[in-house]
């Protein structure tokens, strides 16, 4: 047999192989980081019982789990509706970079709401998702689903509301939550003048790649946190330049990497402003 007949045979069990396999690799990723992943492993696990208990011939339980797979579909339709309700929406979507940079889209509605609560001193602090899912974080707030705007954002972040004191989560060009609780960084060489937001933006994208905006109370100025560093911009045309550089293709950013660690050197020998 030579090459080109046992290609012929063996591309489609390859192929199926690799669509079976790009499905359970999504599916979890898409599950994990929350409750549902719990519940997704519990399947799973029932499913290895009832393989062992077939090959070791235990009728009993083998008709006990048949019964139960038998609604099984009904049950995990009724258990992921949430998440499966959004994944078929982002799929519906547009692409998030295409989203994000278009006019009206993502970066421009956090960069007016930015140059808002700047200009009033009212403290914020927005978490931008890229690869890693911040599910977790998502599920720790209040639920929204909401289309991205600055008015909105303007009125989550407004003092003396139940959100004023959380992050915002933002996915594509949709606010996901409110009220997000962030684990605070623990970096013993931050700076002392560093507030809670600002430590909660740095712990955030020290555990993800997620990118945070944070706009300071007492002073007003905004910060971008990424990788675990904080970088001061001047206005929000700076804001824009990072952004775009932040969400551009790779070639971009090694022009940007040499921006954040000059900034975060400053950051370190002079103290947060």
């Amino acid at each position: 047999m030579n090459l080109i007949e046992l290609l012929s045979e063996i591309w489609r069990p390859l192929l199926e192989i690799f669509f079976i396999w790009a499905l359970t690799y999504y599916l979890i990723r898409f599950f994990q980081g929350t409750r549902a992943m719990q519940v997704l492993m519990g399947l799973i696990i029932l499913a290895v019982i009832f393989n062992i208990a077939k090959v070791l011939e235990l009728n009993a339980v083998n008709w006990v789990l048949t019964k139960l797979f038998a609604v099984g579909v009904l049950f995990f339709l009724i258990i992921f509706q949430p998440e499966l309700r959004r994944a078929l929406a982002r799929i519906g979507q547009n692409t998030f970079v295409g989203g994000f940079f278009k006019k009206g889209g993502t970066m421009d509605e956090v960069i007016q709401a930015c140059g808002h609560l700047s200009r009033n001193r009212i403290g914020a602090l927005i978490a931008i998702e890229r690869d890693i899912g911040l599910k977790n974080y998502i599920e720790s707030g209040i639920l929204l689903d909401a289309k991205i705007s600055a008015e909105l954002l303007n009125t989550l972040f407004a003092p003396n509301t139940p959100t004023h004191d959380g992050g915002v989560i933002v996915q594509g060009q949709r606010i996901a939550s409110c009220g997000s609780l962030f684990p605070l960084s623990q970096d013993m060489a931050l700076a002392r003048s560093l507030g809670t937001r600002h430590r909660a933006a740095l712990g955030l994208t020290e555990e993800s790649d997620a990118v945070c905006v944070v706009v300071s109370e007492e002073t007003g100025t905004i910060s971008v946190a990424v990788a675990g560093k904080l970088n001061r911009v001047t206005d929000t045309e700076s804001l824009r330049g990072i952004l775009t550089s932040l969400f551009k293709p790779a070639e971009d950013k090694k022009t940007l990497k040499d921006f954040l660690e000059k900034n975060w050197k400053a950051f370190r020998e002079k103290g947060y402003p």
